[in-house]
């Protein structure tokens, strides 16, 4: 499986991302994947690689956390928990559970 990370660099919320990723990976005993950073710069880059916002990870080049009318660009992205509440970042759990219907 290939999990990408797009972030933009004005969002503090990758590097959490990232951490859960790893984390939810090592929970399913899953051979630790490398996983692929993609610094989204620009509008335009934005537009083209449908960057719904950072942090945005995509499992075989999927984002299974998007909704399909969530638009493009440069912003910080939302999550929203279990429990209604959002975040800046999907939780081990929600990761864990994404990864877990990709392999499937």
């Amino acid at each position: 499986m290939e999990i990408t990370l797009q972030y933009w660099a004005e969002c503090p919320n990758w590097p959490t991302a990232l951490e859960r990723v790893h984390e939810a990976v090592r929970l399913l005993g899953i051979d630790e994947p490398s996983v692929v950073l993609e610094r989204i710069e620009t509008e335009e880059l934005a537009q083209r690689r449908r960057f719904r916002g950072s942090p945005t990870i995509l499992l075989d080049g999927r984002d299974p956390f998007a909704g399909e009318d969530a638009p493009f660009g440069l912003s910080c992205r939302l999550y929203r928990g279990p429990d209604g509440s959002l975040a800046g970042a999907p939780s081990v759990e929600q990761i864990r559970d994404a990864l877990a219907r990709s392999s499937a």
